[in-house]
């Protein structure tokens, strides 16, 4: 039996990236969803592999599929900013879509792709830099036909939301801000391209005028490099890539799968190290904003319970090894007194001495940026949607509806109030009075806490708040952000606030294992009690307390009052 080498030489890697699909970012704690994700990529680790293996001389060079046409543009900028990392250490980037965009809008996809060194297009693909456009539903002509009147109050004329089930078309603070949101992602898009691809705007932006675009078109007009087929793509990436490897011999490996060479020895000591050294603490609050603990729900997905991420900043404050915190936010926002909760803990921590750095995700508005306002710093991408600083609320009510189907009621109250929330009558003058108290009161807590938190006089923030959105770069300009960047970036900020060297460990706040969470906690400041719970405990979650059944049915946020309205840029 001949010997085997006992030095044999590793093949060189080139680094995979699948990004047809989401990429996912938060981890899931129950045992089914867990078992759904596997195999899934993960944004972290793709990141920390974009920013670290530019340096690692058995990487020779990244390769990534594209075509994700549901990924936002924050996320988008974030990636985008992590190529450009690696591609500064001198290997090669290549992106390849067998189309962008198939009968569909694929500008996020392209805007991803240009960021890399190479651009390839199958030749019956597409390129469908069609630009961006809002577009927003509205119920009211529905609500009509039915018979239901919608009773909403909002503060102020930004808080669309109410609009889409007040009006039946854009007023005009409505369309304001909207086609602002569209300029201003379209603007980072046009020059981002235009940088990448070596064109002006106004080459970027005829190009868009004339898409789709075939494939020939594309190329001709610069936006790709090279028109082929899968195969052709990684033949010509593994010569460019392999050097003198050409002959094939380059391993492909997924970009989420990559590690630095390590020895097993050095392995176990960083994780000793890692665990005992001062380091950030990383709170994670993803989806809704509700009181109670963060779960998972199967029409919701992740919502963002203020009893865990409360305790979670808690337990950050209490550790001696932790020096500072990270909160990472991706909320539309929620229910109002859940958002306070959270918001009073961040500013628990900055006065016990912890800096807090917020890091918002794609989506961080209305109760998500309530939670974030009292941070020591804000940072967001330029394409995050933030602010929404307002507030909405009432009912609706469907006699109309009852009336047509012949249903009746009648009742009986103690309470002057009793049938306030009933959707059998209107709010009557008492009713109303309160209604709109509630609104002001809402309103008024909101931007004085962001005036606090943000060192800025309460007329400011209400010129930039009354319940508008804004992209993250407009928010800088506003004051709401202070950097822009994504997770790493805000990382990096929380380690020279604390005074860390730049490779200090990052943490979650709360670890706990599996068997122990079996086990109930023993106090509110018990780790357990951050721990999120194992299993969805509703299929639909709601900030209007007893209001919520009404409120899913009628396509209020089902999250609460401090929900910003439902937008996707495309």
């Amino acid at each position: 039996m001949p010997s085997l080498p006992l030095n044999r030489k590793k093949p060189p890697l080139l680094l995979e990236l699948d990004l047809t699909h989401p990429l996912i970012e938060h981890e899931p704690d129950d045992p089914l969803a867990k078992l759904r994700s596997r195999g899934k990529p993960r944004l972290r680790p793709v990141l920390r592999a974009l920013h670290e293996a530019g340096d690692d001389p058995r990487v020779v060079g990244l390769i990534a599929k594209v075509g994700d046409t549901s990924m936002p543009l924050a996320r988008a900028q974030e990636l985008r900013d992590a190529v450009a990392v690696f591609a500064a250490s001198g290997k090669p980037t290549v992106a390849w879509a067998d189309t962008f965009g198939e009968s569909g809008n694929a500008t996020v996809p392209y805007f991803l792709a240009s960021g890399f060194g190479e651009v390839w297009l199958q030749p019956t693909g597409e390129l469908n830099l069609l630009g961006v456009a809002a577009e927003v539903t509205f119920l009211r002509g529905v609500f009509d036909k039915l018979g239901v009147e919608p009773l909403m109050g909002q503060r102020y004329e930004y808080k669309s939301a109410a609009d889409r089930l007040v009006q039946k078309e854009f007023s005009e603070a409505h369309r304001e801000a909207a086609d602002r949101l569209t300029e201003s992602a379209w603007e980072q898009v046009v020059e981002a391209v235009a940088k990448s691809r070596s064109r002006t705007t106004d080459d970027i932006q005829a190009a868009a005028d004339r898409a789709p675009l075939f494939a020939e078109e594309a190329r001709e007009l610069g936006l790709v490099d090279r028109i082929g087929y899968r195969d052709e793509v990684y033949t010509a990436v593994r010569r460019t890539a392999g050097g003198t490897h050409g002959d094939g011999s380059v391993q492909l490996l997924f970009a989420d799968r990559w590690a630095p060479a390590t020895t097993p020895i050095a392995r176990v000591v960083k994780q000793v190290r890692s665990k005992n050294e001062p380091g950030v603490a990383l709170v994670e609050g993803f989806g809704g904003i509700v009181t109670g603990r963060s779960r998972r729900t199967p029409l919701q997905g992740p919502v963002m319970g203020s009893d865990t991420v409360t305790a979670a900043i808690r337990a950050a404050v209490r550790s001696d090894k932790v020096r500072a915190i990270v909160f990472r936010v991706d909320s539309p926002g929620g229910s109002a007194v859940a958002s306070d909760s959270i918001c009073r803990e961040v500013e628990c921590a900055r006065a016990a001495g912890k800096p807090v750095i917020v890091s918002m995700g794609a989506l961080a508005g209305s109760g998500g940026y309530y939670v974030a306002c009292q941070a020591d710093v804000i940072v967001a991408e330029p394409g995050t949607l933030t602010g929404s600083i307002g507030v909405l609320g009432g009912k609706f009510v469907t006699t109309g509806l009852t009336d047509r189907v012949g249903l009746s009621y009648g009742s009986v109250q103690r309470g002057e109030h009793a049938r306030m929330y009933s959707t059998h009558r209107p709010f009557d003058g008492g009713e109303q009075e309160r209604m709109d108290a509630w609104l002001d009161r809402v309103y008024v807590d909101f931007t004085g806490k962001v005036a606090h938190g943000r060192g800025m006089t309460p007329e400011a923030v209400h010129q930039v708040a009354r319940g508008r959105v804004w992209t993250g770069a407009d928010a800088q300009g506003n004051g709401l952000v202070d950097e822009l960047g994504g997770l790493r970036h805000a990382v990096g900020l929380a380690r020279q606030r604390a005074g860390l060297p730049d490779d200090a460990p990052v943490r979650p706040a709360v670890s706990v294992p599996p068997i122990a969470r079996l086990k109930p906690p023993r106090s509110t400041d018990d780790p357990r009690a951050a721990a999120s719970t194992s299993v969805a405990v509703s299929v639909w979650t709601s900030g209007w307390g007893s209001f919520a059944d009404l409120a899913a049915t009628l396509g209020l946020p089902a999250a609460g009052p401090l929900t910003m309205p439902s937008i996707r840029l495309v």
